[in-house]
């Protein structure tokens, strides 16, 4: 008797995958702008996100999605320091978001945001695997994780529509050389647009928020 051989995980991916176009067709519609930031612990991904807020506050309103296995540490921290509305999103146990917890937690915010902001579960794997909804994927590469990630975990940066290199205040305490972390992200996605930057001295992140701008007029 034959055994039928069911990939399950294939098979998860793809109903995702066409849950998350549905979605993001729908954003589109409506107006939204959703944009997805990955990374590893550490790498500084609500600092960024919080720099980011105050330089756009004034073109947009703004909320923040944060995705994490537990705690709200981060979600209180946007709150604190920028007064954007934010939710903590709870994975139970996932180390990644997907288009139905996007959809979720979207249908939570209540200031009627027209730039939402995914800060996804920290790490370099499976966030990349599921495909969110949102309009653009945004990877934070820190100085003190080494000019050689995009080698390591390709996925992630092929994914990527922009990296950030965070952290760049620190590049002298370092073995990281950001023309090298830029032709290692070139071997994995091309030409995208990359952004040294410091979120704790503002260093580059008018450039991002440039970026965010134009990417804000097809809305």
């Amino acid at each position: 008797m034959d055994i039928k051989i069911i990939d399950a995980k294939k098979t998860i991916l793809e109903d995702n995958d066409e849950d998350a176009e549905v979605l993001r067709k729908d954003l589109e519609e409506k107006g939204i702008l959703y944009l997805n930031v990955m990374s590893s612990p550490g790498s500084g991904k609500t600092s960024c996100i919080i720099s980011i807020i105050k330089r756009l506050e004034s073109d947009f309103r703004i909320a923040v999605m944060e995705a994490d296995i537990d705690s709200d540490v981060d979600a209180r921290k946007i709150q604190e320091e920028t007064g954007a509305e934010a939710i903590q999103i709870h994975t139970g146990g996932m180390c990644h978001l997907d288009a139905e917890m996007s959809r979720q937690g979207l249908r939570e915010l209540k200031s009627s945001p027209n730039l939402v902001i995914l800060e996804n579960v920290g790490n370099l794997v499976c966030p990349a695997e599921f495909d969110t909804g949102a309009a653009k994927n945004i990877v934070i590469l820190s100085v003190p994780e080494g000019d050689d990630k995009p080698l390591k975990y390709p996925l992630m940066f092929e994914k990527a529509d922009a990296v950030v290199i965070n952290k760049i205040d620190a590049i002298e305490a370092f073995d990281f050389n950001i023309e090298r972390a830029r032709e290692n992200i070139k071997k994995r996605n091309g030409s995208i647009p990359v952004f040294p930057v410091s979120a704790a001295t503002g260093e580059g992140v008018d450039e991002i928020t440039d970026w965010i701008k134009k990417l804000s007029k097809n809305y």
